[in-house]
């Protein structure tokens, strides 16, 4: 069961080089609500280093502004490319020192566990990440984001608030299957994804 706070500000990162990822839940009594997702663009710094300059910079811009109680950041990807892996890597360190010198506690979850969290399948595309938050937390169509690593950012958020238990007040269903079944509602408005 989901423990009642009076108030709790969550920060998303999906970490990247050429975007990252951002989302801002904010937790009153069992619920989550959406208070902003975004990008960081990254494409026109050429130089790898200030390139990690700027996303200490602006990490530290988000937190400033929205004083995140906690940080949930998605671990980087292993892929075949080594050297993908290891930029990512300093992209993911560099906002964790933003939140670090802030004193927010963070909390790392791997790709496939975000994923299974949100839609149950931990091979999910990202599309379907995006499709589940847009129902979850009712976000209008005008205002998801083009970037994917928006809504990933926001899924690492909604990850973490779910680690804290599952919210009874909004459903009493017990798996994914049981909610569409009991919620048919919530999910005739959106488009199959």
């Amino acid at each position: 069961m989901l423990k009642s706070v009076k108030e709790k500000i969550i920060l998303g990162i999906d970490p990247g080089t050429n975007f990252m990822g951002y989302g801002i839940l904010k937790v009153e009594g069992t619920k989550a609500n959406l208070v902003c997702m975004g990008v960081i663009d990254l494409h026109k710094e050429s130089d790898a280093y200030q390139k990690l300059g700027h996303i200490f910079e602006r990490v530290w811009g988000i937190i400033e502004s929205y004083l995140p109680d906690e940080m949930a950041i998605e671990a980087p990807f292993y892929g075949k490319n080594v050297q993908s892996m290891l930029k990512l890597g300093r992209a993911q360190g560099v906002a964790i020192a933003a939140a670090v010198h802030h004193s927010v506690p963070i909390t790392e979850y791997a790709p496939t566990k975000i994923k299974m969290a949100l839609t149950g399948s931990g091979s999910a595309a990202k599309e379907q990440v995006a499709g589940m938050l847009q129902r979850i937390l009712n976000i209008p169509e005008e205002d998801m984001k083009t970037h994917l690593d928006a809504t990933d950012a926001l899924a690492a958020a909604y990850c973490h608030y779910l680690q804290m238990g599952r919210p009874t007040s909004d459903s009493t269903a017990k798996s994914w299957s049981e909610y569409i079944r009991k919620n048919p509602n919530k999910l005739s408005k959106t488009k199959k994804v």
